[in-house]
């Protein structure tokens, strides 16, 4: 899957000029869309198909700050992948320089669009088969 590119937007940053560290939770919120839509799996998609997917939890390790006009590089992969949940990595590199700048993972539940939780291995399977592939993907490149 090809990197989201981000570029830092001056209201992203603080008086410092340094980027406010609440927007690393919503480039993983755009980076995961574009990495779902990349592997044939659209929100929108997944949508129309009754399927919403909220986020259990989110978090950041902080390395490196970004500033305005920085190019913020993100890699997403998927962690672990189970039958009603997925938990998804995100490396954001400074794209100029290639620097590690923050870490982050989030991890979400399958719900129906009434609001009731569906086993994704069975509701979508052709969904969960990738998940499942890209997720022995990452496992099998960390044993490295």
């Amino acid at each position: 899957m090809k990197p989201y590119k981000h570029k830092v937007a001056y209201y992203e940053t603080d008086r410092m000029g340094i980027t406010h560290h609440s927007n690393y939770i919503r480039w993983m919120e755009e980076a995961r869309v574009e990495f779902l839509a990349q592997a044939g799996f659209g929100y929108e998609q997944m949508e129309e198909q009754g399927v919403i997917s909220p986020v259990l939890s989110a978090n950041c390790n902080y390395k490196r700050s970004t500033t305005f006009g920085d190019t913020v590089s993100i890699v997403v992969y998927v962690k672990e992948m189970s039958p009603a949940k997925i938990r998804m990595g995100y490396k954001m590199y400074n794209a100029k320089t290639g620097e590690l700048c923050t870490t982050g993972e989030t991890s979400h539940c399958f719900i129906a669009s009434n609001g009731r939780p569906i086993r994704i291995k069975r509701d979508m399977p052709e969904f969960f088969g990738k998940m499942t592939e890209l997720a022995a993907e990452y496992e099998e490149e960390n044993k490295k």
